[in-house]
């Protein structure tokens, strides 16, 4: 039989003395990486008679995937939707600090702007790996600006737009290319949202459906043509009622196609979302939950004025809001914050909190055969966290990007 290093002359690590997520399920085993991907131990004595040339031990910590925040909008002095010459360096920025709150990978967000502000930013957003360099951009979450006047948030009235005739046509010629999207936020009730939800979905793009005023059947259709995801769940939309529940009814919509799931952002921080509103949404739809942060660029700032795209914005404590309003506009909480938040709030298990933030936003995007998982021949992005879900260390193709300096404590 070969040796391990007749397959591949990549050491091989193995972290001992831990519980890792796998299955739905925090079990005592090992974790084996090499080259970037987590192996299969079994393979590797059997087949490959190999061994570790490394171990560490994690001294009983939680392994658990990397997160990953399909809803950012910046974070530490840099805003997405603000179209700058050096917008990289925003972007790497910011993809270099969330490794700290344990996230691996990201959709970096635009909020509602004019079409030369898509034009200058999203040549500037290449899809990338992850690394000592930041976490992983896994491609843009355009939200707006075809969205509902009524329901517009903290976004600028004066950039909103409708579709007319071509409709898709005037989609691509807002955003000046779809190469690098990745999800598009849409209000469904719009007329001839429909052919755009098919043309996006064709293409691969996500559609989510939020900042909108449509009605359960509109919602229904929506995703009968494709929309799968929701944004930020309550907020922005119609309050549930019970004869007409609106988006919100998709929860528990007996008209989602065979085979399908409806995803809902959710920003889990305290403020946007009573915690009631979190129970009753994760006991109505457990699988569908995605945290999101809806960081915006005060996120790991003193409080005082940001910007959101074409917006002022004041942060006061966790509250943010449009200056001289009480509109909520993002926040400013951390992706390991909305994870321990929504475990408190809901009693859930530490492995339902964790999935909510790995898992499921790799479900919603098809790629959790490479992200959000541990299985075997996954990507090995995990962190290693404490049992009250603090981040300890954080890992990138089994790499440390990021440890917590323990020294002085």
């Amino acid at each position: 039989m070969p040796s391990n290093k007749s397959v591949s002359d990549a050491p091989i690590v193995q972290f001992t003395n831990c519980r890792i997520l796998r299955d739905h399920q925090l079990q005592r085993e090992d974790l084996w990486v090499r080259e970037g991907k987590i192996l299969n131990p079994e393979k590797l004595f059997f087949d490959e008679k190999g061994s570790a040339d490394v171990q560490l031990d994690c001294k009983d910590s939680i392994i658990a995937p990397g997160f990953i925040d399909v809803q950012i909008n910046g974070g530490f002095g840099v805003d997405f939707s603000l179209a700058t010459d050096d917008f990289k360096s925003g972007i790497d920025l910011v993809s270099q600090k969330i490794l700290s709150h344990g996230v691996t990978s990201f959709c970096p967000t635009l909020v509602t702007s004019p079409p030369s502000v898509y034009h200058q930013v999203l040549p500037q957003i290449s899809v990338r790996n992850g690394g000592a360099h930041g976490a992983g951009v896994l491609g843009a979450h355009l939200e707006g600006p075809f969205i509902s006047k009524e329901k517009k948030g903290a976004h600028p009235e004066h950039c909103l737009r409708t579709f007319e005739a071509g409709a898709f046509q005037d989609l691509l010629a807002t955003y000046g290319s779809l190469d690098c999207v990745q999800i598009v936020t849409l209000a469904p009730e719009m007329r001839r949202s429909s052919e755009v939800i098919r043309e996006l979905t064709k293409r691969g793009v996500c559609v989510s459906l939020g900042h909108s005023v449509a009605n359960l059947s509109q919602a229904e259709e929506a995703v009968q043509h494709g929309a799968t995801f929701i944004t930020h769940l309550f907020n922005a939309m119609l309050p549930f009622h019970h004869r007409d529940p609106g988006i919100v009814g998709l929860l528990t919509s007996d008209k989602i196609p065979a085979g399908r799931r409806v995803f809902y952002g959710m920003i889990s921080d305290g403020i946007h979302t009573n915690p009631a509103a979190l129970r009753i949404a994760h006991r109505a739809h457990p699988k569908g939950l995605v945290l999101v942060t809806d960081a915006i660029a005060g996120m790991g700032l003193a409080p005082g004025r940001h910007t959101l795209g074409q917006q002022v914005v004041e942060i006061d404590g966790l509250n943010t809001y449009i200056a001289g309003t009480k509109t909520l506009s993002g926040s400013v909480a951390t992706m390991d914050t909305c994870v321990r938040h929504f475990q408190e709030a809901t009693g859930c298990s530490v492995e339902t909190a964790l999935e909510a933030a790995s898992l499921h936003p790799a479900q919603l995007l098809g790629i959790e055969h490479k992200k959000g998982t541990l299985d075997y021949d996954s990507d090995a992005d995990f962190l290693m966290l404490n049992d009250s879900l603090y981040v300890q260390a954080t890992y990138i193709a089994g790499e440390e990007v990021w440890r917590q300096d323990v020294s002085g404590m």
